[in-house]
């Protein structure tokens, strides 16, 4: 059953398939931290010990139905991963290699709330702490399953690489692997901006 996937006012819509192959996990990098104090929104984003809760699926997945116009995308560095946002409301939605070869999207969780159903209903229980370092206090380690959902996941990549299945994605053009919308690169000032107030 698909899962629907929303920006906050609505203008972005879509929903993600095969809930039940997903690696979900809270990330506490500096990073992830500074993205959400680009959009404004922390404390929509980041939990107490400033993590961001992710659902870690392949773009194929994925299918936008409206608002597609709405998509924005920025990076930290010139080389950074891609971060994708709704312009409309500055609501996240996921975030993606440069190289669409390596077929992975972590959705932020602030697309995907969805009142008559709840993340781990969908998703299931959050089964991965990484990048632990960075958090503001001493988030509860999960080594066994990281592991676990590691592998699978990695698995699932290699197939998607292997059948083309790469190629099917909402968020580069599949002819030649270009970002649908060109991510903007933040400036030197900008991103010591964002970094600070992590």
């Amino acid at each position: 059953m698909n899962h629907p996937l929303r920006c906050r006012c609505g203008t972005l819509n879509g929903y993600v398939g095969h809930p039940e192959k997903v690696s979900r996990g809270v990330c506490y990098c500096k990073d992830c931290q500074a993205f959400a104090h680009f959009l404004g929104a922390t404390s929509d984003i980041l939990d107490e010990m400033g993590g961001t809760d992710v659902v870690a699926t392949l773009p194929k997945y994925v299918t936008f139905t409206q608002g597609i116009e709405a998509l924005a995308c920025m990076s930290l560095t010139e080389n950074g991963m891609l971060r994708w946002y709704a312009s409309c409301c500055n609501t996240p939605i996921g975030n993606t290699p440069r190289d669409f070869k390596f077929s992975h999207v972590g959705l932020v969780h602030t697309c995907l709330e969805d009142p008559p159903r709840t993340l781990e209903s969908s998703f299931g229980p959050v089964r991965m702490r990484v990048n632990t370092k960075h958090a503001k206090g001493k988030p509860k380690l999960m080594p066994i399953s990281t592991i676990a959902s590691v592998v699978r996941f990695l698995s699932s990549l290699i197939r998607a690489r292997l059948d083309g299945s790469y190629r099917r994605t909402p968020f580069f053009a599949s002819d030649r692997g270009t970002p649908v919308v060109s991510p903007k690169v933040l400036t030197s000032s900008e991103r010591e901006r964002v970094m600070n107030a992590v």
